[in-house]
Order: structure tokens, then C-alpha cells, then sequence
């Protein structure tokens, strides 16, 4: 591979601004652990608009890093790989993920515009090309479709992980979804991979709760017009929902999710809250058996999860093709984001071929 090389990326300069379409560039060479991969496909998370609204780590704060890169929900091609590399091959189709796999931690690439840093991680996706972190990349097959296989990165790993490799409800055990978003819908579909009964999704969007209907949620709660500790209640004779999964991240919604959980039963964190944020709860019912667990990415072992999720798509069982709303190119990346600030149900995917 001949160095420098440049490409287009999205960059954030500012906070509550859109991302800036430019040229970055790479000077190289690669160092340990990194893999220049060319990004086919990336999905656009909820993650990344909090990243955009200030709303992320910094709480509010100014973004210290700015500018920098986004994005951590990938697929695409290794191009080259830097020293000490084992995992990976040129030419292998591979999954980019924020979660931490085997291999090296590297260190964090350095691309610079106009002779000026521009800041990334151990992984972005919102560009033409990266330099990802070995312990970021899972190698598949080449006869995957890689715009199915960037949503691996993130919401499908984590939404089924969490149900078959930490809830891991019995065949007829009563289970509420709160969010309905690419990770909640993700959930519903790997509650529904093992007959957990009811499936109930929790969601204030009604788009979402009719696309989770697709994903074969059996009743849908619209958290704008109806009470749903009430109404979780109400569905299972008055006990609560045995396991309870919540991808929300604000105290109120948390809150909710805690007490439409059945005492005993089971409430998984998935989505990130602010730091300093407070809940209040009932401690006899913890008392009594209920327990609250945080999930990182539903504890995905990802080089045996990936491989067994895109077995099961092959084999009908998970719906990914469906998870996908709209794609859009590279430089249409900030109609995406404001779509999905409008409520739009499901992924979007940002397709590099445009």
C-alpha cells in the first residue's frame, strides 16, 4: 500500500452543527494492531447523535476532542495491515465494532485536514477509509453482503446479545421491550428466537411500534398515550414482566422499566444514561428478588456471535434485511441524522458505493 493516502469523511467540528463532509488524510505507515480497511457501509446510532448534541460523555460540556470522526457500526474490506497483525488478511470482508474482540489494542490513528489534527478512536466508520484497532474487526465470510453486515457492529449484537447470552428467558417466560429503536427491535426478534411469551414493546414512536410488530412483538404499548407499568400489569395478570430489557436512556424511562418488572424478575440496562444521573427505586423489592444488571454490548464474544447471527440471517431466523429504513451516500450523511431525529423507525445505513 503506497502512503498517504486521502479520503472523504464526516467530520464534527462543532456540536449541534451538521457534520462536515472533507479530505482527510493518512500519512502512514500503519503502526502494531492497525488494519486499513475500506468502509463499504456504516450504520448511523443513536450514539453518534448524542455525540452531536453535546449529550454524550461530556454532559453538556464542551466535546474537548473536536474536531473528530464518528461512527463505530461498520463493514467493509481490509486493504492493508500493520505490524504484528494475525487476525485479519488484505481483501477480507470484515465487521467493524465498538465492542472490544481478540487481538490488539493499537494505538489510535492519526488523520489530519489542512495540516491539522483531526482526532479519532480505536474505531470510526463515518469515512471512505479507517484505520481500525485489531480488537475492532471480526473476519466473515466473502459472500456476505456487507450492508447487512455493518448492523453486526452494533445493534444486532448487542440487542440479541443481551437476550440469549445474559437474560436468557425460558420458552414462555413474559419479557418488555423499552425502546424500540435498532437495539430494542434486535431484542424483540432474539426474544422471539427462543418463544418467550408475551413479547411486549414499549416505545413513545408508533412507526417503531409497528415496525416491531415485524419483528413478532405481541402486544406494543405507546408510552404517549398509555401508562405502561399499567398496562404490563394488565397483560400478565398483574404480575409484571419477568424479564424487562431497557435501551432507554433517560432516568424517567429507566424508572418505568424497573417497575414493570416482576418481583422477582430481571431488568437489563442497555442504553447509557447520563453519568450523574439519578434514579429512584423501591429496595424491597430488590430485596425480594428483582435484580438490575447493566449489559456492554450483550456481552458479545464476537468472534463466535457474529458468525452465528449471520448464520441464523442466512437461515431465516433473524431479520436484518428488514432492520434497514434507508440508505443514503457518504454526503447525504446529515439528511440521515435529521431523519432520525424526526422518528424514523429502524437503521439507517450510510452506503460508501454511492
Amino acid at each position: 500500500m503506497n502512503y498517504p493516502i486521502r479520503f472523504k469523511a464526516a467530520i464534527l467540528e462543532d456540536n449541534n452543527k451538521p457534520l462536515k463532509i472533507d479530505e482527510v488524510t493518512f500519512e502512514g505507515p500503519l503502526q502494531a494492531g492497525q488494519i486499513l480497511t475500506k468502509i463499504t457501509h456504516t450504520g448511523i446510532c443513536g450514539k453518534q447523535i448524542e455525540e452531536i448534541d453535546g449529550k454524550s460523555n461530556f454532559q453538556g460540556k464542551i466535546d474537548p476532542f473536536l474536531p473528530h470522526l464518528l461512527g463505530h457500526e461498520g463493514a467493509g474490506i481490509v486493504v492493508d495491515i500493520g505490524p504484528s497483525v494475525t487476525k485479519v488478511s488484505p481483501g477480507d470482508y470484515v465487521v467493524l465494532h465498538w465492542l472490544k474482540g481478540s487481538g490488539i489494542n493499537s494505538a489510535p490513528p492519526i488523520y489530519t485536514r489542512n495540516k491539522k489534527r483531526v482526532n479519532a478512536g480505536w474505531i470510526t466508520t463515518f469515512n471512505e477509509y479507517g484505520v481500525i484497532s485489531e480488537n475492532r474487526v471480526t473476519k466473515i465470510s466473502k459472500d456476505t453482503n456487507l450492508e447487512i453486515a455493518c448492523l453486526l457492529g452494533c445493534c444486532v449484537t448487542t440487542g440479541v446479545g443481551v437476550i440469549l447470552n445474559e437474560a436468557k428467558p425460558l420458552p414462555g417466560d413474559s419479557i418488555a421491550i423499552f425502546g424500540c429503536g435498532g437495539v430494542g427491535l434486535n431484542a424483540i426478534q432474539g426474544a422471539a428466537l427462543i418463544n418467550s411469551y408475551p413479547i411486549i414493546a414499549v416505545d413513545k414512536n408508533p412507526k417503531s411500534l409497528e415496525l416491531s410488530k415485524k419483528f413478532k412483538a405481541d402486544y406494543t404499548i405507546d408510552t404517549s398515550r398509555i401508562n405502561p407499568i399499567e398496562k404490563i400489569r394488565e397483560i400478565t395478570q398483574g404480575k409484571g414482566a419477568k424479564y424487562v430489557i431497557c435501551s432507554l436512556a433517560n432516568p424517567s424511562g429507566i424508572e418505568s422499566a424497573i417497575q414493570s418488572c416482576s418481583t422477582p424478575g430481571n431488568v437489563y440496562f442497555v442504553g447509557v444514561p447520563p453519568i450523574n444521573s439519578q434514579i429512584t427505586l423501591n429496595p424491597f423489592e430488590i430485596h425480594s428478588g428483582k435484580k438490575l444488571q447493566g449489559s456492554q454490548g450483550g456481552a458479545c464474544i464476537l468472534e463466535r456471535d457474529i458468525p452465528k447471527y449471520l448464520d441464523f440471517y442466512r437461515r431465516g431466523l433473524l431479520k436484518l434485511d428488514e432492520l434497514i429504513t434507508d440508505s443514503f451516500s457518504l454526503d447525504r450523511i446529515n439528511d440521515g441524522i435529521n431523519l432520525m431525529k424526526s422518528g424514523i423507525p429502524g437503521r439507517l445505513v450510510v452506503d460508501m458505493n454511492y
